[in-house]
């Protein structure tokens, strides 16, 4: 193997976690990588995500002590596979480790564009886009001149679909967050016309019906709870609602109560659909064909929330669960790892994303069910 690398630091979770994970329950391992077969090639991580759903995965579906997965960005340091050879930045989902021995069928290799960050495959070009761009194109079909509202609207899914929403010429813009000082980078450096800081008030229905006297259109939801309630509340008729993720949940080991308005729905001709953007995969292209434009004139950023270090993954994954971000939380393996693609293509990489070199990030959990870092 390149370089005789024969091992990878890996991190596998260790316990089930009781409501808000800590550090204890995950615990970093060294794992014996396999030799080269025909049709293998191994890559070195460069860049990792860290993403909410993971929360989930915690409780039933990631195996106790065996190597976790998630999206990740890498470079192909030895090969015996035609079709990824040396030097190729690949994307998979073997996370949580340094190194992984992959085939072609494991992997997709990355196209370049000129002035294009490499990370930007974990952000904005990638599943966090995608999803924004599903839910507000496909799902709530946004109309030009329409009022939208985002929840978890400092995350990296609402960061995206804020930008998104104001170049599909949404009238007006609304985002709920976990701080005032995320509220005033929505509205000075992101686009939105308003967002409200729902900590401050337990009325987030109050909130924003001040936010959007004339109510709303659509609506991107990430939290579900009180934030859904408060969405139909506020729906105009023949509204519609795109539901992807229920942050206030995640860590309650129950659902929190219905919204108690559901008829509402009935009454107003509102749609609610709820979506994975896995199913939607064959809108990659399509999104990439439209973001890459934007992103390369500053039309649109790519907030991402980095931390720097293979060490400091649990770390990044804590922290997104807080909300001690604004934006996509990624973990940077390396700093020689930052713009890998122009680099080696002999261009100078555009870099649009504010980059935070000591948080990570979807956006806050409410506090009823925060709870303190440590372990």
């Amino acid at each position: 193997m390149s370089g005789g690398i024969r091992t990878a630091r890996a991190i596998q979770q260790t316990r089930r976690p009781q409501g808000m994970p800590v550090p204890r329950d995950f615990a970093e391992v060294e794992l014996t990588l396999p030799p080269l077969e025909a049709g293998d090639a191994l890559v070195e991580n460069l860049w990792l995500s860290v993403d909410p759903y993971m929360r989930e995965c915690m409780d039933t579906e990631w195996e106790l002590n065996t190597p976790l997965e998630g999206r990740s960005i890498g470079r192909v340091i030895d090969s015996r596979s035609a079709e990824l050879p040396v030097g190729t930045l690949v994307f998979h989902r073997d996370g949580w480790r340094t190194h992984t021995v992959l085939t072609a069928a494991d992997a997709r290799v990355l196209p370049r564009y000129e002035g294009i960050a490499t990370e930007s495959f974990l952000g904005l070009l990638g599943g966090t886009g995608l999803t924004a761009y599903v839910a507000l194109t496909r799902v709530a079909r946004l109309r030009e001149g329409e009022t939208v509202f985002i929840s978890a609207a400092a995350g990296g899914v609402g960061t995206a679909a804020g930008q998104l929403a104001r170049l599909l010429g949404a009238g007006r813009v609304i985002g709920s967050t976990g701080s005032p000082e995320k509220a005033r980078r929505l509205t000075e450096e992101l686009g939105f016309d308003t967002a409200f800081d729902y900590h401050a008030d337990p009325s987030i229905g109050a909130r924003l019906a001040a936010a959007a006297p004339d109510g709303i259109d659509v609506c991107l939801d990430n939290v579900g709870g009180a934030h859904l309630e408060a969405a139909i509340g506020a729906m105009r008729e023949f509204g519609r609602i795109a539901w992807c993720g229920a942050i206030a949940q995640y860590n309650t080991g129950s659902a929190p109560a219905a919204p108690g308005n559901l008829f509402d729905l009935v009454e107003k001709s509102v749609r609610l659909e709820g979506f994975l953007v896995a199913n939607h995969r064959d809108a990659q292209e399509e999104w990439e064909a439209f973001a890459v434009p934007h992103l390369r004139a500053g039309r649109i950023t790519d907030r991402l929330s980095v931390s720097e270090g293979f060490e400091r993954t649990v770390d990044a994954f804590l922290g997104m669960l807080r909300g001690e971000n604004t934006g996509k939380s990624v973990v940077r393996l390396s700093p020689a790892d930052r713009g890998d693609a122009a680099e080696e293509a002999g261009e100078a990489p555009c870099r649009p994303c504010t980059q935070d070199s000591t948080s990570a990030a979807s956006d806050s959990v409410p506090p009823a069910v925060s709870a303190p870092s440590g372990g």
